[in-house]
């Protein structure tokens, strides 16, 4: 196993019994800017009319914003806490996997600004996210 996959694996197995698995995200990829989660769009996560719940696709979209500066940070001298998250719904789904991707944009010393991409198996896009993240001091 590679480092990537086992430092994927770790953050993986930290979400035992968190909202993570229960909606069923996985991490599949990383960098030092990035972090990339999917997730099944199933009756779990629908609305009663059978489409995928915007308040899942944000979940979605949090679950990958926030570790996404975690993993660009001195974590034994700075913790993260998303201080505002806006989301634009553009597009429904009634199956199949969502993607997230999320991206820092903007990487200052406390505040750092994530965009992330949530599309479907075709790759169109689904939402278009934003969350602030506060970098705290320990």
């Amino acid at each position: 196993m590679t480092a990537k996959e086992i430092k994927l694996q770790a953050l993986n197995n930290l979400c035992k019994n968190t909202l993570n698995e229960t909606l069923q995200i996985t991490y599949t990829d990383f960098g030092e800017d990035f972090l990339v989660a999917t997730m099944p769009v199933n009756e779990r996560v629908y609305q009663p009319d059978g489409i995928l719940n915007g308040g899942a696709t944000m979940a979605l979209a949090e679950t990958v914003g926030s570790p996404t500066s975690i993993l660009a940070i001195d974590n034994e001298k700075f913790s993260v806490r998303g201080i505002e998250f806006s989301a634009n719904h553009l597009r429904s789904v009634k199956s199949g996997f969502i993607t997230a991707t999320g991206k820092i944009i903007h990487k200052g010393k406390t505040i750092h600004l994530v965009e992330i991409r949530v599309v479907d198996d075709r790759g169109r896009l689904i939402s278009l996210c934003k969350l602030t993240n506060y970098i705290l001091a320990r």
